[in-house]
């Protein structure tokens, strides 16, 4: 008796207004439900994508499908599918879920387009699905054509408005509604406290920049439209985005987000929110601020700590902010800077005070030849043991290559006297293998041997660790107003500074310490590179300095 085939159906439209008005999902059921009958294939399971592209593999049902069809093992042998563009409509993706799924001993099967497995019926499949790339990508351009216009003529193109409009019915041309937008009532006010707060303030203070609109919004529990916190740079777009004097811009960015020429962006005329002369005015004090609305180069900023200084309670990285016209500055919790205190009560530390404690600290008390040996003591233990294991390991090597290397002199021995055949093919073997394994057993153990007389394993004198403390002592000294040369050796010997309520926590790698120690040999510190890992040579958080 033969076991039939099991199968699995998997059904596609575009969007979710077919999914919602066409009958195509109960076509393509109805279709592949009889071609499993007519074929034979058990019926295992069916994916059902209501309204998803197939120019991605951004479909939650399509990426289930493929993980039961690679798992092992798998329900079913065969995926059927009315036509191969439900499937997918890019070649090179197309082909790389086939091919994966084929790996698995799972087959794609069309019910109108049937093609074997040979060579031609392959190319063929191939031919189809550049077809169905092309003619997505003329449906797009067509589909972006008809957008644009549809623009022009002022009509909303169905994507989520900005906060404060909402979609309403405009007009019916034929079996179509059209749409544009309306001020939403529920949010209107909203927009227009904000813009109001940028060009006024609150009444008991002068005009606002963005963190202190974002921290007086969310410290009031004004919340956004999704009931969520505000945060710096979705408040900066409401600021400046033309929508709300009247003018909302359409297919101003592509799939990729970048920008598009100006030419091909289409203004739709929008009620307006807010008058021309307020929003130009914000716009004139925006620029006059410049507001920083991305994340600082912290890993190359110019400050003793930036990138490696957070704040200890929410984990955030404390940034640079400055005072009174930049005269002062100061270590700030970018958090707090950003959605308020309701995200953390944060702290702000003097820039100088803390450098100069961090400095003060590491100087005074790590870079101590006695703390610097007590640090790395059982570092260097370890990379002791590890040392006397590769150096058996070399040993057990070499005496692997001698062993093959005998029994490769008594073959030779034998074949010379004649007591062995030369046109043995077993012997012939023999001899390639013992000579591989001489060649192989030689190789490594030259590799290990030369790992043990790389720097990083050579022996720690005192003197070394002596003239190390104090050339890094004298090196984290200079360049007293901060700056890149005192900083890189600084983050030589610490990776993260956490600052506390009442206390600062220095932490660093011991790994990385004896590396910086190796590589200065004795006498300059080796400049420190991106940190990446969390450092452990502190981990009982004792005597820790306290700031004021």
């Amino acid at each position: 008796m033969t076991v039939p085939l099991r199968a699995a159906l998997y059904l596609r439209v575009s969007t979710a207004r077919q999914a919602e008005h066409d009958d195509s999902i109960t076509d393509q059921r109805r279709q592949g439900e009889a071609f499993c009958q007519a074929r034979g294939y058990e019926l295992v399971e069916t994916f059902v994508e209501a309204g998803a592209s197939a120019t991605n593999d951004r479909r939650p049902e399509f990426q289930r499908m493929i993980e039961a069809g690679t798992s092992k093992p798998a329900p079913f042998e065969v995926v059927v599918v009315h036509s191969f563009s439900r499937f997918f409509r890019d070649h090179f993706e197309l082909e790389f879920y086939v091919r994966k799924l084929a790996k698995n001993g799972v087959r794609l099967v069309s019910i109108t387009q049937e093609i074997g497995d040979d060579p031609m019926h392959v190319m063929m499949r191939q031919i189809m699905s550049l077809f169905d790339e092309y003619q997505s990508k003329e449906n797009g351009k067509h589909t972006l054509r008809a957008m644009r216009e549809n623009a022009r003529q002022g009509f909303w193109n169905g994507s989520l408005p900005p906060i404060g409009y909402r979609i309403a019915a405009a007009e019916q041309r034929g079996a179509k509604v059209k749409k544009k937008l309306e001020i939403d009532p529920l949010h209107a006010d909203t927009v227009r406290l904000i813009f109001k707060l940028a060009l006024e303030g609150d009444g008991q203070s002068g005009p606002m920049g963005v963190k202190a609109i974002v921290t007086y919004l969310n410290g009031r529990r004004i919340f956004t439209r999704g009931g969520g916190r505000w945060g710096v740079g979705q408040l900066h777009r409401i600021l400046t985005r033309p929508t709300y004097v009247g003018r909302h811009e359409f297919n101003r960015r592509g799939k990729t987000k970048a920008l598009k020429p100006d030419s091909e962006v289409v203004s739709v005329e929008v009620p307006p929110l807010i008058d021309k002369a307020t929003f130009d005015a914000v716009q004139a004090r925006l620029r006059a601020r410049n507001p920083k609305v991305t994340p600082p180069r912290v890993v190359s900023g110019p400050t003793l700590l930036s990138g490696i200084c957070f704040c200890a309670d929410c984990g955030g990285a404390m940034t640079l902010r400055t005072g009174k016209g930049g005269r002062y500055r100061y270590y700030a919790c970018s958090m707090k800077a950003r959605q308020g205190e309701t995200a953390c009560g944060g702290r702000s530390v003097r820039m100088d005070k803390l450098d100069e404690l961090v400095a003060d600290y590491i100087a005074d008390r790590l870079l101590q030849p006695d703390r610097l040996e007590e640090v790395l003591a059982s570092v260097l233990d370890r990379r002791q043991d590890q040392m006397g294991r590769k150096r058996e390991q070399v040993a057990e090597l070499r005496k692997r290559a001698a062993e093959a290397g005998t029994r490769l002199r008594r073959l030779y021995e034998a074949i010379e006297t004649g007591v062995a055949d030369l046109s043995d093919p077993d012997l012939k073997d023999r001899l390639a293998s013992l000579q591989a394994l001489r060649d192989r057993s030689q190789a490594e153990a030259d590799r290990a041997e030369a790992a043990l007389t790389r720097p990083a394993a050579q022996a720690i004198t005192p003197a070394m660790v002596g003239r190390f403390a104090e050339v890094a002592r004298q090196r984290m000294r200079i360049d007293g107003g901060g700056g890149g040369y005192r900083r890189d050796h600084l983050r030589a010997l610490a990776q993260r500074v956490e600052v506390a309520e009442g206390e600062v926590r220095i932490m660093g790698s011991k790994g990385r310490l004896l590396h910086t120690l190796v590589a200065a040999g004795g006498g300059k510190p080796g400049v420190a590179e991106v940190p990446s890992s969390v450092p452990k040579w502190r981990t009982g958080w004792d005597s820790n300095p306290r700031w004021a």
